[in-house]
Order: structure tokens, then sequence, then C-alpha cells
């Protein structure tokens, strides 16, 4: 019985480990902007720079992605560098955006991230006697048997992401998008997690159809 007990959570926890972990907040499209078939598209996440790493998993996602149907993505990382628009005026992030012949630029940015802990309570079970505990000998021997699982705490984070594209030609925002993922296991799930959400929000948009 013992070693059920064990096995059972654990076969949960890596089911609950396998789903998608990420859920749209909210989106938003400009109906003011004629949707377009964009084909150059420059990935770029807006993180503070301890968070480089995530940064990187974040524009490689969404540019594979991108890349799968059939599009020209290309990560601001691996085109700029780090550093590249750090110290750039808003005109002149533009012009340089323009003058590489992109025509869609795809923003990421982290918009908050809270750490949460939450106490799962212990419970009291007994094992089945089949009769009714009437005397002492029987009543001693059902509540030694009981088993007992202690309570114990759990800590999750979970991740506010906005994405926005933005047509390079007008400079008009096109569609925004806000996704929260719950407790994702790594950076790198998350942002597989996330740019799934994001292009299936766009597709429905309009745009970014498969090729």
């Amino acid at each position: 019985m013992k070693y059920i007990k064990i096995i059972i959570p654990a076969f949960i926890l890596f089911f609950l480990g396998a789903c998608n972990t990420t859920e749209v907040l909210s989106s938003y499209k400009n109906e003011k902007v004629a949707v377009k078939n964009y084909n150059q598209v420059l990935v770029m996440g807006i993180f503070q720079p301890k968070d480089r790493a995530f940064r990187q998993e974040t524009e490689s996602k969404l540019a594979v992605q991108l890349k799968s149907m059939g599009y020209n993505a290309v990560t601001a990382m691996d085109e700029y560098g780090p550093k590249a628009f750090d110290k750039l005026t808003e005109d002149q992030i533009v012009q340089q955006v323009r003058s590489a012949g992109y025509d869609a630029v795809i923003t990421t940015a982290l918009l908050d991230k809270k750490k949460q802990e939450k106490y799962q309570p212990g419970s009291v079970s007994y094992q089945p006697v089949g009769v009714v505990y009437n005397r002492f000998g029987r009543y001693y021997s059902t509540v030694y048997d009981r088993v007992y699982d202690p309570g114990y705490y759990t800590s999750s984070t979970d991740y506010i992401l906005e994405t926005d594209l933005y047509d390079v030609a007008s400079g008009e925002l096109v569609s925004s998008v806000q996704t929260r993922s719950y407790d994702p296991s790594s950076a790198g799930d998350l942002a597989h997690d996330n740019s799934k959400r994001i292009i299936q929000t766009f597709n429905d948009q309009g745009y970014f159809k498969k090729k």
C-alpha cells in the first residue's frame, strides 16, 4: 500500500508537467491597419540584462516557429547583439530596422513575475476494517493502522508577457497579446509554450498564415 501511494503522486506530477502552462489573457487587433502578408520579421525581446538568457530563448523560439511556417525571421540578439538599441533614439531604431529590409517587428516584454507559496494541508485516512470497532482492541488496531499524509508547502512562479506586432512601413502597432505562464519548468519551456500561443493568436487575427 505504501508503494502505491508514492507512485501515484509521481505520475500525476509528470502528467501535469507535460501540459501546456501558458494562456492568453487578452489580445488586441488594430482594425485601422490593413492585414499584410509579412515576410521579413525581426523578433526582439525587451528584458532586463539579468534576464538575457530568458530573452534569447524567447526570441529564438518565436523565430523558429515563424521559420517553420515559411517566414524569414531573425532574432535581434543574433542580428544586432544584446545592447544594439540601448542608446539609440526611437527614430534611429526605426531607421535601422527599415534600412535592413524588415517589414514587421515582433517585440516581447516581461511585464510581471510573481512567486507564490501555497500550503497543502495534511490528510488522515483509515484502512478499511470491515467491522464496527465497538471494542477497545478493535479501535486501537484501527487507529494504529491509519495513514497520515503531512502537510507541505509548494512554490510556483507566474510570468506575464506582452508580445506586440508592428508594421515597419507605417510604424503602427498591429496586434498585441498578453499571456500568463504558470510555473514553467525552464526558460526554454516557457518560451516554447508562449511562442505557440502567440503565433496561434496572430494567425487567428489573419497574420502569419502558413506558406
